[in-house]
């Protein structure tokens, strides 16, 4: 049997671009980094309330950086890929309101923002990740056999190759039934 690899590698040849997996898994771990290391900024110096501030750029940015990672990697529209960019926009526009009103306007003021940056912050991540789901939820090349299936069946160094259209395979495998069986069927044809 084939590795999965190797099955796929035709349906997978346009979108296994090495820079485009590079890239992505850079973003990825680049928002990896900025949360851990606002996680330990707060964690170390939990009383400082500039160590707050940069926390919350370094997590506030970190998030984004990931979704847009993950739209890098996969195989998305380019409308997806603008609604993910446009998400990483305006939540990279809350971090830098949060920049500027933490921590003198953010609570217990007479005109806090920490509401209304949080908003922003959180629009902006909810567009991200409404356009990472849509082209997670329309990514179907590894199930969708484009029309015919293809089988090569190896028998004693002899390989025959046998095509059934996805209605009939799916009437064949559907039950469930012993894959000799099908494999007979097909052969029969």
């Amino acid at each position: 049997m084939t590795s999965l690899d190797e099955a796929y590698d035709r349906k997978w040849s346009g979108l296994r671009n090495p820079r485009r997996v590079g890239g992505g898994l850079v973003l990825v771990g680049a928002g990896v980094l900025g949360v851990v290391a606002a996680m330990a900024l707060v964690g170390f110096q939990a009383d400082s309330t500039t160590a707050k501030q940069y926390a919350g750029v370094a997590a506030g940015l970190g998030v984004p950086a990931m979704l847009l990672g993950v739209a890098v990697v996969l195989p998305a529209s380019r409308r997806a890929r603008a609604g993910v960019v446009l998400g990483s926009l305006v939540s990279g526009a809350g971090v830098a309101l949060f920049w500027q009103v933490y921590p003198a306007r953010w609570t217990r003021t007479a005109d806090p923002l920490a509401f209304e940056t949080m908003m922003l912050y959180g629009l902006g991540c909810a567009i991200a990740l409404w356009f990472v789901f849509s082209t997670i939820a329309t990514f179907r090349l590894r199930n969708n056999p484009q029309g015919t299936v293809r089988l090569e069946v190896v028998r004693q160094g002899e390989t025959q190759t046998v095509e059934v259209s996805r209605d009939r395979y799916r009437q064949m495998v559907s039950d469930g039934g012993d894959a000799r069986a099908v494999i007979r069927e097909l052969e029969d044809r």
